[in-house]
This record gives C-alpha cells, sequence and structure tokens, in this order.
C-alpha cells in the first residue's frame, strides 16, 4: 500500500463533495503536470491511502482521509474544447492525461500547513519543499503514521 497527498481547491471539488458525491467518489479530473499524471498513471493502486488537501484557499491544508478507488483513465476533460482543461493534442486515440477516483472516507479538522510545518517528523515531506507546487505527491509511510495520529488528537 503506498500513500499520496492530492491538492483540491475547495471551490472545484472540497471534502465535503466527495463524501456528498454519490459513493462519496470523485473523479480526479484537470491534473496537467506530467510527474502528477505519471503517479496517477504509474504508480497508485485501487486501495492507496490519500491524504484530501484543500489548496488555492484562504486556510490550505489536510481535510480529510480518503482512498484510491479505480484504476487510471483518460481524463475527458482534455477532449472537451469548452473545458479549462482542454488539450488541443490530446485525442481519443492518443490521450494524453489520465485520472483516478478518489473515493472520501472521512472529513477531519483541517491540519493547516503551518502546523504541518511544525511537525519534526513531517520536515522532509514532500509538499513541505520550497517550490513544491506539485497537486499529488508521495507520502511516506512513516508520514501517514504521523499525520494520522496528529489529525485524530
Amino acid at each position: 500500500m503506498q500513500y499520496w497527498l492530492m491538492k483540491s481547491e475547495p471551490d472545484e471539488v472540497s471534502i465535503d463533495d466527495a463524501l456528498a458525491a454519490h459513493g462519496s467518489t470523485v473523479a480526479w479530473f484537470g491534473v496537467r503536470n506530467y510527474q502528477a499524471r505519471n503517479f496517477m498513471r504509474d504508480a497508485m493502486r485501487v486501495g492507496d491511502g490519500v491524504l484530501f488537501y484543500h489548496s488555492s484557499c484562504d486556510e490550505p491544508g489536510i481535510a480529510g482521509i480518503a482512498e484510491v478507488a479505480s484504476t487510471p483513465y483518460p481524463d475527458d476533460t482534455q477532449f472537451d474544447s469548452k473545458s479549462a482543461y482542454y488539450d488541443p493534442k490530446a485525442t481519443r486515440e492518443n490521450p494524453r492525461w489520465v485520472l483516478v477516483d478518489v473515493r472520501a472516507t472521512q472529513k477531519t479538522r483541517l491540519m493547516t500547513l503551518p502546523e504541518l510545518r511544525s511537525i519534526p517528523e513531517l520536515a522532509d515531506m514532500q509538499i513541505l519543499r520550497k517550490g513544491n507546487r506539485l497537486s499529488i505527491t508521495p507520502v511516506t509511510p512513516a508520514e501517514w503514521r504521523c499525520i494520522m495520529r496528529h489529525i485524530n488528537k
């Protein structure tokens, strides 16, 4: 089992939106970074743990727990010329972008970026590295356990 931190802007899809969705499952659409795409395409497996992170908002942070709920499949927004995620180089025969479904399992208290930075065991966490802007990052098992201990306090 692997663990991931996946960022979503809450005005696009929040943890509450995910929990309210049919089966508490949402498609993780709109990823347009090759490294993040490759994590979904090559490394994620059904059942992997996900830290559901609210980004680009007043108070960014971990807002819930989720799990990867599907294998990767083409992100249809790449084919929609009216979508902000449209990619004119993508074709149905040769899609460039994939997504996975994510099933929200629990809303948590918000674990903010300053709180994450204050925990010494998380000092090397990828999201806390200077200049990190990836929307999907791996989380080590030790980081996951540490966050689970703190999030449930």
